[in-house]
């Protein structure tokens, strides 16, 4: 057959009743109903790794999978999807759609286009039906109705229907090759912004503060635009690195009540340089949802009291004249992360709330705290705040210099305590440079920083001096 004769055939064909060309495939359209299961992983960097598993059954040979229910928040760049068995696809496009339904967007989309208008007749009381154009929608919906121009009118818009370039919901649109026409199971994983966690502790301090008991909370809180529903959940603490093009949203605070805690519930595992928590249970996490797990929980466990006074670095450059005045005495409680503490498992970073109980039973909130990650067989100190009645007043008795470098200091620091028993007071000193210790009324070591620390004992109702001299090169 000759090539003109082919294409003539060709023509006739196409121009012949119930002969057409074969028509495009229509898109596969994927919702939460075809899903069989889907993994969450939250970092408390206010992000989520989301891995969604569905079955599909697609057109031999490719075309458009359209992927609804997906967060909002999604990063588009950090999409992919891939058939967990068979033959699998190629991937050509892939798009997010955005351009969400909505009752500005859809009058939008008919500027220059002829509506109807729904009014009541104020004679009749009927409602009558108007064609108009819409004109505008700038402030308010502008309509030609007739030959004349109107804005605010009463009546109701309504729309033939809705463009096919608005969607209800975010949706992922992939272009495939390649496909087989039989049902297959993929996964499409993406990461999304406006979901966070984070710890929260319950602090229960004992009559003697010796002793507490502490409740770990995993608080989740879901502003990313879509439901998590019966997710294999994990939470990743640690501080990962990401690359900040926009400015991260703001996790809504939550206060934590001082609760019963149930029993863990998370599985912790060293992974990379971080630490993952595994839920053992599935969890759904809605969309605008905060969500409070219960992560560790313990009895019993010992505890620290310290009093500390804590000195200023520039006491120590020049002479100061005598008295510097009163310093406030912070109240710490420290704790260590040990499994003979009824401990053990590497803490994420959160807020520790510490309650104790009055005299008539009641549980009363005495301070909180931020602590930072803390591996096992680390320390969790948390400020408490302030001592009512230890008060500290500091004096400096000498300053002078020695040679070049080389200079000395005295200081007296009184300590007065006006509670009902005795306690012990650390003195923390941030001497500058290379220092000696020349002469004290109480041992000192160096602590953290190269600081000189003094435990000084201070009696119930009674007062005690810290009287010491330094020599310092800077």
């Amino acid at each position: 057959m000759g090539p003109v004769l082919a294409a003539l055939l060709a023509t006739v064909l196409l121009a012949t009743p119930g002969i057409s060309a074969a028509a495009p495939a229509s898109p596969v359209v994927s919702a939460e109903a075809d899903q069989k299961g889907i993994a969450l992983t939250i970092y408390n960097q206010n992000l989520g790794l989301v891995k969604d598993r569905r079955e599909l059954r697609l057109p031999k040979g490719g075309g458009e999978l359209r992927f609804m229910d997906v967060a909002a928040q999604i990063i588009p760049t950090s999409v992919s999807i891939a058939a967990l068995a068979g033959d699998g696809f190629q991937v050509l496009e892939q798009n997010y759609e955005y351009d969400l339904l909505s009752p500005q967007k859809l009058m939008e989309k008919y500027v220059g286009k002829e509506v109807k208008l729904y009014q009541k007749n104020p004679q009749t009381e009927r409602e009558e039906i108007l064609s108009a154009t819409l004109l505008s929608t700038n402030g308010g919906p502008v309509l030609r109705i007739g030959d004349e121009i109107t804005f605010g009118h009463p009546g109701r818009l309504i729309f033939p229907g809705v463009p096919e370039d608005l969607i209800a919901r975010p949706t992922l649109v992939w272009l495939l090759e390649g496909a087989a026409a039989t049902a297959q199971t993929v996964e499409a994983s993406y990461l999304t912004n406006g979901i966070t966690w984070r710890a929260d502790y319950v602090v229960t301090l004992g009559e003697k503060d010796d002793r507490a008991d502490l409740a770990g909370w995993v608080t989740i809180d879901n502003r990313s635009g879509a439901t998590y529903r019966n997710a294999s959940l994990k939470l990743v603490a640690g501080d990962v690195n990401r690359v900040q093009d926009q400015a991260p949203r703001l996790a809504k605070a939550m206060r934590a009540e001082a609760m019963a805690a149930a029993a863990p519930q998370f599985q912790e595992e060293a992974f990379f340089e971080y630490h993952l928590y595994t839920l053992q249970r599935p969890s759904t996490i809605k969309e605008n949802q905060t969500k409070q797990i219960s992560l560790v929980a313990a009895t019993g466990i010992p505890v620290k009291k310290e009093f500390v006074v804590r000195g200023e670095n520039h006491y120590y450059y020049n002479p100061a004249g005598g008295a510097i005045g009163k310093q406030k005495v912070g109240v710490f409680v420290e704790v260590e992360n040990r499994k003979e503490h009824n401990l053990g498992m590497p803490l994420p970073r959160g807020i520790a709330r510490v309650y104790k109980r009055d005299a008539g039973g009641s549980l009363q909130f005495v301070g909180e705290d931020t602590i930072d990650h803390t591996p096992e067989k680390e320390k969790v100190r948390v400020k408490l705040g302030d001592a009512f009645d230890v008060v500290a007043e500091r004096k400096q008795t000498e300053w002078k210099k020695v040679a070049s470098d080389t200079y000395e200091a005295a200081f007296e620091v009184l300590l007065r305590n006006h509670k009902k028993e005795d306690i012990v007071v650390k003195v923390v000193e941030p001497v500058p440079g290379d220092w000696q210790m020349l002469s004290s009324s109480h041992p000192h070591v160096k602590g953290d920083a190269f600081a000189a620390e003094f435990s000084v004992p201070v009696p119930r109702d009674g007062e005690a001096k810290l009287l010491y001299r330094v020599r310092m090169r800077y």
